[in-house]
């Protein structure tokens, strides 16, 4: 399965090619690496020469911004009823992925029929595009995320889309001992939402890899989940990870403790304006009850 996050409008991956994407965020125009683009263009003409932002990477790691034209250290951009603060960092990402939006507009779907009050726990939240999507379709939202300084950006978020009295938590903490935590507290959530890096560290120098935690953590997470659980949507961004994977994940624990429900995994893409070629964005893998 491929979804298409192609509902944005202030948004929008104008091309790509020789390793690198052209973005507008809202009026600003960004060039950044791609991994994922190994295909190359016949030549840069246009925007490509003249971006607003233009990312170089290092050769020693790392890299920085080269500033062609003035724009602002922060600015916002739009999706629907929500908005986010946007801000190129050193790592060249901009504190937004916009893929995401695909599963924004399934998680708020989902809230928004179940008819009852929804308690979702967001794990590795980043700067809250999940959590901001949630709290606006009515959720109870945990935002749990090891960064200081993203939870600090998922704050500004959640009260630049005016969402600053509904209901969420803010937690800075490594993801698995929370929820520990959280399962000797008898806490309990009917959804959760995570997306986990492929490495990482935790503020008390905690090791994660992907592929030998990601099993033990969703097993950990269902004694978190709620005898009636709407969804489990595991986000992944770790190359050569399939979506099969997390199906097989998701089969082997939330299925198996909710008795039943729907598993599917697969792909987000963003088609670029130029030719509507999709890049491809990261892989999902959901659990849903019938």
């Amino acid at each position: 399965m491929l979804l298409l996050a192609d509902k944005w409008k202030d948004y929008e991956l104008i091309d790509m090619g020789n390793g690198e994407k052209l973005e507008r965020w809202g009026d600003i125009v960004l060039r950044r690496p791609d991994p994922q683009v190994m295909w190359p263009i016949p030549h840069e003409s246009g925007l490509w020469k003249n971006p607003h932002g233009h990312y170089h990477r290092s050769s020693r790691g790392g890299g920085q911004w080269e500033h062609k034209k003035k724009y602002p250290e922060k600015w916002t951009v739009s999706y629907k009823e929500l908005k986010f603060n946007i801000s190129p960092t050193g790592f060249k990402h901009t504190g937004l992925f916009p893929e995401q939006a695909a599963n924004w507009d399934w998680s708020m779907d989902k809230i928004r029929n179940a008819g009852r009050p929804i308690k979702v726990l967001n794990l590795f939240a980043y700067t809250g595009g999940a959590t901001v999507a949630c709290a606006a379709a009515g959720a109870e939202v945990c935002h749990v995320d090891a960064s200081k300084g993203m939870v600090t950006w998922a704050k500004e978020n959640l009260h630049t889309s005016g969402l600053g009295d509904r209901k969420v938590r803010f937690i800075v903490d490594d993801v698995v001992k929370f929820v520990e935590r959280e399962i000797r507290r008898g806490n309990k959530y009917d959804a959760i939402i995570m997306d986990p890096p492929s490495y990482g560290r935790g503020p008390k120098g905690e090791v994660w890899q992907i592929e030998d935690k990601l099993y033990g953590l969703v097993e950990l997470c269902t004694k978190v989940l709620s005898d009636k659980p709407l969804f489990f949507l595991i986000n992944s961004y770790t190359t050569g990870l399939s979506p099969i994977i997390l199906e097989h994940i998701l089969d082997a624990t939330v299925a198996k403790k909710a008795k039943g429900g729907k598993i599917y995994g697969g792909e987000i893409g963003i088609p670029a304006s130029k030719d509507g070629k999709v890049l491809p964005c990261g892989i999902f893998g959901r659990w849903e009850s019938k």
